[in-house]
């Protein structure tokens, strides 16, 4: 029953353990986009990790924009976020991988004069999303001078841009996307449709200057024939900027956890990319330390390949824990036996005692000394039936004892008569052996 019982034991804690090791870990995820595609997407990538019964899950978040989610991420509020590189505090940051890429898109309408940054003098340029577009149109401002040059801002719903630009409010439309189908019908969407031309690219021919400045952005060419095949439109690679959305987690977040959750997204990628497109532009961030949002050190593991298996983290301690044990053991056995030392001798001890007393007594010179040693032995045999004998082995040292202890009586004995023969004057008396 106690070999059983410890069986038992020792398997439901290794139930236990097993049961708490594999358990899930949810993380918060705040999310936001004007459209709300971005949480369509992490949806359903949420979905595909709790049915591929991933190691972790998303709970989401709704956020109302990208500023939103920013927002929510460097307030602590959420575990994980998908933010623009250029929008919010992302000093606490560190990326688990790029989500999108957004470029920078200037566009005026067919026919427009515009067609370079000079000749936006004293024109109004309806902004989708200001608040979340501030950075931007900060760096440009400050690039081109547009103050002075008299631009003026005017932030513009997508449902109100066409009418914006029918009623000449603005004359051109400053926009952040994804060159994405979705997205390029949709921009095509806001000017008014023509035969023989389509909207107007104006190019950032300083992008590479202010992604200098700026680390956020980078150079981009638009495609020629993005927005349209044939005839191209634009006609030829249009020179633009352009940022990244990035999947951020919070620095505090266990590495393990990060990198399990890297490799369930890139699983989940591949099979919900047919249903959305979006999807194939994740990627794997800048690895490099000086990124401009510095890479996590557990999805750095998994893109490296380093990321450790069970036994490569918990080996060693599967290993020394036995040894650890053990000597442990033998540590508080030997404490033990040193604080048991003022007892009663053991068995052995007692039989080295009495032994000793047999010399003792054949030199002994007086009987005081013969009544000390027979208190000597008194006091060794009390001590040991002290103790309680069980079994055969501990029986037989107990007659031992008895025999040991009754041959040194016979020698006191003998050695009184020794004694009292020497005082009477009895020459040659000696102890008998």
């Amino acid at each position: 029953m106690l070999v059983a019982g410890v069986v038992i034991l020792a398997g439901g804690a290794s139930l236990f353990a097993w049961r708490w090791y594999s358990k899930p870990t949810t993380l918060t995820i705040a999310v936001g986009s004007l459209d709300g595609e971005a949480s369509k997407v992490v949806t359903a990538l949420a979905s595909k990790l709790a049915q591929q019964k991933a190691p972790v899950r998303l709970s989401m978040v709704e956020a109302g924009s990208a500023l939103d989610a920013a927002n929510a991420f460097s307030s602590g509020k959420v575990d994980l976020a998908v933010v623009r590189g250029d929008v919010g505090d992302l000093s606490q940051a560190q990326a688990v991988a790029i989500v999108a890429h957004a470029v920078v898109l200037l566009v005026a309408p067919p026919g427009s004069a515009i067609t370079d940054m000079a000749s936006l003098k004293r024109v109004a340029v309806g902004v989708i999303g200001v608040d979340g577009n501030r950075r931007l149109i900060k760096v440009l401002t400050d690039e081109y001078d547009l103050t002075r040059s008299g631009v003026t801002f005017k932030n513009l719903a997508p449902a109100d841009v066409r009418r914006a630009l029918d009623a000449k409010e603005v004359r051109a439309v400053l926009i952040m996307m994804p060159l994405a189908e979705k997205y390029l019908t949709l921009l095509r969407g806001l000017f008014p449709p023509s035969a023989k031309s389509g909207p107007v690219l104006i190019p950032i021919e300083s992008a590479g200057a202010i992604a200098e400045k700026d680390r956020a952005y980078e150079s981009f060419d638009v495609p020629k024939g993005t927005l349209r095949g044939s005839p191209a439109n634009p006609a030829d690679d249009v020179t633009t900027l352009r940022t990244s959305f990035y999947l951020v987690a919070q620095k505090k977040l266990d590495n393990d956890v990060i990198a399990d959750l890297t490799e369930s997204l890139m699983n989940a990628r591949r099979d919900l990319i047919p249903e959305y497109p979006l999807l194939g532009q994740i990627s794997t961030p800048d690895t490099d330390a000086s990124a401009y949002i510095p890479l996590h050190p557990g999805a750095a593991a998994f893109y490296n390949g380093t990321q450790e298996s069970f036994l490569d983290q918990w080996g060693n301690i599967i290993f020394l824990t036995p040894m650890i044990l053990g000597g442990l053991a033998s540590a508080i056995a030997a404490a033990w036996k040193f604080l048991q030392a003022g007892g009663p001798p053991s068995r052995e001890e007692a039989l080295d005692a009495l032994y000793a007393l047999g010399r003792r007594i054949r030199a002994s010179s007086g009987l005081a000394e013969l009544d000390e040693i027979e208190g000597e032995i008194d006091r060794v045999l009390q001590g040991q039936r002290g103790k309680e004998i069980a079994g055969e082995e501990e029986a037989r040292e107990a007659v031992a004892l008895n025999v040991a202890a009754h041959r040194l009586e016979n020698l006191i004995h003998d050695r009184r008569l020794a004694l009292a023969a020497q005082q009477n004057g009895v020459p040659n008396a000696q102890t008998p052996t």
